[in-house]
Parts: structure tokens; sequence; C-alpha cells
């Protein structure tokens, strides 16, 4: 799969060749020959983004509110109950993460000679929700391992996990880096029933974890893991969230089921509506994908598979996670299938860039064993059309236009026309991903890393062997309107993709469509209840006009109140022409150079054809700040700060920004 020669580690998150220790080898990729994901009497897809109704409901909340509050969480983060977490070092625990939460100082980096943590971190502010979502892969592997008395703890690699964390966690990557992984027989025994029975435990802590944490109306917990596939060193990440405490006995992991649409119908197998067991799953880093998210993979393309694919994932995956640290996933420059003028923002955070030359870095092994780093640097080009990639996980490999969100929207919307379900309909949140147990640890100035290598400024300063280090970023925030702070409200939301993402700051944005709002909606101390009266919010589908008419869009937001002023307000419309073509466009709606607290408008999309499909989301920009690595360079002498300080290659400041979920527009 690899055209390098050398065997590759992937260290933190990391991924090696197969053949490494004894992990699964390659298999021929099979196809299967049918969708496994049809969910029997299901309610209709196409009304899960339906706005819920006002009823005049009271809810259990003192501060329920009918036309929904802002409440920011990450649905994103892993402790040490993660293989890779693990490590690096990371002690900290499930509980951990809930405390940082909810605003309380938890054991941080530096560690000492004894790798024992001798910093603390404190969120700035508490959060509202948290995911803990340690990787579903390799509970149970890690567990025998470190559980004296087990079947498994005195085999070699056992020994050697515990004597060299970081090389034997790369020897499990080499597992998920398969595209039909196996679990390791020695450890797991012939079927991996070994491995099954270990997992239970971490897997009840965690959930445990999150029901204690749990306080409805002051901070919701969820429980949840991650789905971490990685074929070909490209991102096939997923979150799987369950509204309440009613799980299946295991995780559904990559290894038992390589491909979204197994994972889909495992998980309808093992967590059933009728038993009280609800989930959604959130795919990330699509911007490492390499093309490997775009819909039906490994699926053969009938029509009936192709629908049976989008009604599942209409219904099970309603959003995505457009930015983390390892980079932005709204949008890249050039792809020649979109047409639509340069968008500058679409470099802020970006980690692949079309037509540039991409540096990055491998952990390889020499011919006399050692581990070294070797650079690479290779052009970013497009994928072939049908054809994917590799090696998005370092920050190569070639990019599809479903790798990014914009874009990504536009081929859900093609593919309506043709078969008449959007397989990429999605919302979107934000969440950091820190392998630190540090969810919501976003500011610049403080950013204290996420992974291994970032434990210090040095370090932090550095290429990392993946999308690290000077590459990454401290992530964002996932956003959702909801009537009061409990499980069923916010997954409510997410269900009917009313959420949004930030790139930290907790800006505050809405986003209504409809055909008839007041010139003076921006003025109105009513505006939310005429958002939900005379249109629908984000998340939601427009119908269309029983009379001519143009649609408006009623768009605001409001700054965090701890955060730099707005700078602007903008659009995004993405449609399909008559004859095919995918457009985009970037259309400023308000902006105000000098700053302010909070920025409104009335769009009328004048452009508007009937007859073409179209989707809008909006986008509020803060004013420039520092960029989180100009407070590193400044902690160093000035003989000891790296090139990157002062040459240049980053920009020294940023603009945060919010992002909406879409609104869709499908033509009659």
């Amino acid at each position: 799969m690899f055209s390098l020669k050398t065997r590759i580690l992937w260290i933190g998150l990391s991924l090696v060749l197969a053949n490494c220790g004894d992990p699964a080898s390659e298999s021929e990729q099979t196809e299967t020959p049918a969708v496994e994901t049809a969910t029997e009497g299901a309610e209709p897809a196409e009304t899960i983004a339906a706005a819920e109704p006002v009823t005049g409901d009271t809810g259990t909340c003192e501060n329920f509110t009918e036309t929904r509050m802002p409440l920011f969480g990450d649905l994103h983060v892993h402790t040490s109950f993660s293989f890779d977490a693990a490590a690096m070092y990371t002690r900290a625990t499930p509980d951990d993460a809930h405390r940082y939460a909810k605003g309380e100082p938890i054991p941080f980096w530096p560690l000492d000679e004894n790798g024992q943590p001798t910093g603390t971190a404190q969120i700035d502010r508490p959060l509202d929700f948290l995911a803990v979502t340690d990787h579903g892969e390799f509970l149970g592997e890690r567990a025998m391992c470190i559980t004296e008395g087990s079947a498994s703890y005195d085999t070699p690699f056992c020994q050697q996990y515990r004597a060299e964390p970081s090389s034997g966690s790369a020897v499990l990557a080499g597992v998920i880096f398969s595209e039909a992984p196996k679990r390791m027989e020695s450890i797991c025994g012939p079927d991996g029933s070994l491995c099954r029975e270990f997992a239970r435990t971490p897997w009840q802590r965690i959930q445990e974890s999150a029901n204690e944490a749990n306080d409805p109306c002051t901070f919701t917990a969820f429980i949840g893991y991650e789905y971490t596939g990685t074929p070909g060193g490209s991102n096939y990440h997923r979150n799987v969230i369950f509204k309440g405490d009613v799980v299946p006995d295991l995780p559904v992991s990559y290894i038992d089921a390589p491909i979204d649409s197994k994972l889909w119908a495992q998980l309808d197998g093992s967590c059933r509506e009728e038993d009280g067991c609800t989930y959604l799953t959130i795919p990330h880093n699509s911007n490492l994908a390499n093309g490997r998210m775009a819909p039906y993979r490994m699926l053969e393309a009938t029509l009936e598979n192709k629908k049976g694919y989008a009604s599942t994932r209409l219904l099970r995956e309603p959003i995505i996670e457009i930015f983390q640290h390892k980079g932005g996933s709204e949008c890249v420059n050039g792809l020649s299938s979109v047409l639509g003028a340069p968008d500058e923002l679409c470099d802020v955070e970006s980690v692949r860039r079309l037509g540039k030359e991409q540096d990055f870095a491998l952990l390889v092994q020499n011919e006399q064993g050692e581990v070294v780093v070797e650079r690479h640097s290779e052009l970013i080009t497009e994928c072939e059309p049908g054809k994917e990639g590799e090696n998005g996980m370092l920050g190569a490999g070639c990019v599809d236009a479903t790798d990014f969100h914009r874009s990504a929207l536009l081929v859900g919307l093609k593919e309506e026309q043709a078969i008449g379900l959007n397989p990429i309909k999605l919302g979107v949140i934000a969440s950091t991903d820190a392998h630190t147990a540090t969810p919501g640890g976003v500011a610049e100035e403080a950013w204290g890393g996420a992974v291994v290598g970032e434990t210090s400024p040095a370090g932090r300063l550095q290429k990392g062997v993946l999308t690290s280090g000077i590459d990454g970023n401290p992530g964002g925030l996932a956003g959702v309107w909801a009537r009061e702070n409990t499980r069923d409200e916010v997954f409510a939301a997410m269900q009917r993709r009313e959420v949004f993402g930030t790139s930290g700051p907790r800006i505050m944005p809405r986003l209504f469509a409809g055909w008839d709002f007041p010139a003076d909606s921006c003025d109105r101390n009513d505006r939310d209840a005429l958002g939900y009266d005379n249109g629908v919010p984000m998340g939601g589908d427009l119908a269309p006009s029983t009379a001519e008419g143009k649609p408006q869009l009623l768009v605001y937001a409001t700054k965090d109140p701890n955060s730099l002023d707005l700078h602007s307000l903008q659009v995004i419309k993405g449609w399909i022409e008559a004859d095919g073509t995918m457009k985009t466009e970037v259309i400023p709606v308000n902006t105000n150079a000098d700053g302010a607290s909070s920025l409104c408008a009335v769009y009328t999309d004048d452009a508007f054809d009937p007859a073409q499909s179209a989707y809008y989301y909006a986008r509020a920009v803060e004013q420039k700040r520092a960029r989180w690595h100009t407070y590193d360079c400044a902690k160093l002498a000035e003989a000891d700060r790296p090139a990157v300080c002062s040459d240049g290659s980053y920009p020294e400041t940023v603009n945060e920004m919010a992002w909406t979920s879409p609104i869709w527009y499908r033509q009659p």
C-alpha cells in the first residue's frame, strides 16, 4: 500500500506497516454485496432535521428556553484509556476529563523522571457538555497487558508494551492500518474473545464515569467512544455518541466493522431503540481522508444499495466535525470540480493545500534497527476520479472533494439528484481531539499541547510525525441550540442538526431561512422567535415557496464575551447548475472593520433559481489575533527559538471563527 520501502512507525496516533510484530497481515479488499444498514421501522431520515414545534413545555430546568440557548462542549477527547494516549504517558482518566470540563484543575505536563505529571491544567470556563471518546479499539489488549495474572500478561508483546508503551502502541496501531483488520492472535486468542472479554471492564468504567458526571440542567455527560479506522494511512475515524445510559455491551470498533455501513449495521443490532438505546456517529478530520469518506465505500454501487446507504446515514450520521487540533475541514482552494473564487479563510489552520509542496516527517527504522526521523516532501494534488489516496494522517496524499465540508455538500446535492436521497447531509460541530483529558482547552495563549511531543514550547514548535506540533492548533468547540442542558435536549439538537462549531472562542451564531422576514428583523427583541415562526433554523430544509419569491436568510452572531470583537458575517452558498456544474460563493453580509460585539443581516438571494438545489451556511469571523505559536516562541530565549519563530513559514496571526450548520433547498 505504501510506496516507501522503509517500515514506518507512527507514534501517538501512530500507524505502522502490517507485518510489524504479529498484527494481522493485509488481505484482499472485498466488496460488500449489499447494504446492511436498513433500520426497519425507523423514522424517515428526511424528517430528522425538522424544527421542533413550539409546545409550551416547561422542561425540567429552571432556565428552560423555548427558543433555545447556546451550549458549548467537546465531543472528542481522549484519556489514558486510549492506547495512544497511554503511550505518551498520559495518566489522566475519564473522571479527570469530566472534572476538567467542569472547571476543576487536573494533573498535566510536564512529567518528572518517573513519568508522573508535575503541572496542572484548568479550563478558563466550564463546558456545558462533554463526551469522552476513548478509542474502542484495543481496550481489551491494553487491559490484558497491564493486568497481572491475565492470560497474556507474560507474552513477549505485553512485556514489550509495559517496558516501552510507545513502541507497543505502534504495533497495535498496525492493526487499524489494514483494510481487513484482525486482532493479534498471540494476545487475544484465535477468535479474539480474550480481548473482547477484557474490554468489558474499561468500557464499564467509561460508562460509570459519564453517568456519575452527568448533572441535568448543569452539565451533560454522554457515553461515547471513537471508531478509529485508518486504512492506508488515511483518516476514516468517527466518534460514536449514545443518548442515554443504555449502550451496547462493547463498542463496535474498526476491527469489528471496517466500513461505515457495517458499523451502523452492527450498532443497530446491539443498540436497539426498543431497548432504550440510541446513537449517532460523527466523522472527523475528513481533511485527512484522501477521498475515503466518499459515500458507498466498498459497496456494490447499485441504486438499491445507494438508497439504503443514504437513508441510514441520514438517520445515523447527521453531523461532522469541521475543526480540531489536526486542522480545519471546511474548505480547500483549487478543486477543479468546484467553481468558486479563492477563499483565504480556507487556509486558516489548513494542513494540506492543493498545488503546494507539503513537508512531512516519518519515523523509520534504519538497517541498524534504530528509529530515526526522515523528512519527505510531496506536491499535494487532486485524487484521480473514483480512486482513493493514502497517507493523509501524515498531512500527505491526494485531496478529494469529499475531504472538505463545503465541496462534500455539493457532492451530496448532486447525488440527491441522481438517487433521490442526500448521503452527505451534514451539520457541523468542532472539538479538540486532545489526548490529555483536557476538553475545551482551546485558548491560543495557553495551549499546552494535545499529543505526544507537545509537552513543552520547544516540542510544540517542531514538526510532528503526524499533523501535530507546529502544524497543529488548540482545536475547537461544539455548539448546540437546545431548550435546556440535558442529554435528551442536547442529543435532539444534534439529531436535527441545529448545531455549530467554533475554532475556539464561544461565538454564538444563528441562521434561519425563510421567504418573508421583516426588514427590521435585526432590530427586534423577538428575532429568535421570529426566526422559528417565519423560517427554518440551521440544519433544516427550506421548503419551496407557494408564491414567487427569493429566499431570505436571517443571520446573526454574538461575540464571545471573553474574546475579541467580530469582524465579519458571511453567507456561504453552494449550488448545482442545470448542467451539473458545482459552484460555491462566499457572500459578505455584514462587516465591521473596527470590530463589533454582534453582527446581524437579512440577506436576500437575488440570484436564486428555484430549479437549482442549493445550501446556505453562515460564518462569523473574529478580528485577527496572535497564533498560539507566537506565545511559545516568546517563552524561549531568542537563541533557542526555532526558525518557525521568525521565517514567516507560519502566520503570526489567525482569524478565529464559527460555522453554522447548513440549510438546504432542494429543487422540486
